[in-house]
């Protein structure tokens, strides 16, 4: 008879500092994620959705203002399955209403959930952001999510329905000029997202 398989180690969130500042770390249930830095093309998608947000929803210049959006917070929720241990994850993307987060924090992490995400999806992480991340993203409690695809040019829309479940909302595509929960107060071009 054969050894019984050796049960692997939980990563902590000491693993998850000790890696390379040229990578992207996660750790969600024990397991730690390492990821290169985003291509050119994502960088681009979350750059340009960053600036046509921020002016009329951080700064109030042409919108409504009441929000904190931020480029790659890093988020820490309890581990549900190892009581004093943490998920770590860096949305690319993250918006707060400002009646739920008034002030940021001290800490160099965000214990408060987002009220909206968004991850730009590429080939090496699509999979785990849709799935790992998402889910944690719905056990949270944040509101909205977005997933953009730069290759495929496309924003998808999920809203959290009850009993903390995703709904997928619409699929817009290419140049479309939409208005999109939560930021439906204007009308975002898509072709900015996809520029050269």
């Amino acid at each position: 008879m054969g050894e019984p398989a050796e049960k692997q180690r939980r990563a902590t969130y000491a693993d998850l500092e000790a890696v390379p500042p040229n990578k992207v770390a996660e750790l969600i249930g024990g397991v730690l994620h390492v990821m290169p830095r985003p291509a050119p093309r994502h960088s681009r998608a979350e750059s340009a959705l960053q600036g046509e947000l921020f002016g009329p929803f951080d700064r109030g210049r042409g919108g409504p203002g009441g929000w904190t959006i931020l480029v790659e917070p890093e988020l820490h929720f309890p581990d549900p399955g190892a009581p004093g241990e943490i998920d770590a994850l860096v949305p690319d993307l993250a918006g707060w209403r400002r009646e739920r987060m008034p002030e940021l924090p001290e800490t160099a992490y965000f214990a408060l959930a987002p009220d909206w995400i968004c991850e730009v999806l590429s080939s090496s992480t699509e999979e785990y952001d849709r799935n790992d991340k998402m889910s944690v993203y719905a056990r949270e409690g944040v509101r909205c999510a977005w997933l953009i695809d730069p290759i495929e040019r496309t924003l998808e829309v999920f809203s959290l329905a009850p009993g903390r479940v995703w709904w997928h909302g619409p699929v817009h595509r290419g140049a479309a000029r939409v208005r999109v929960e939560p930021f439906e107060a204007i009308e975002l071009d898509l072709s900015v997202l996809w520029a050269k």
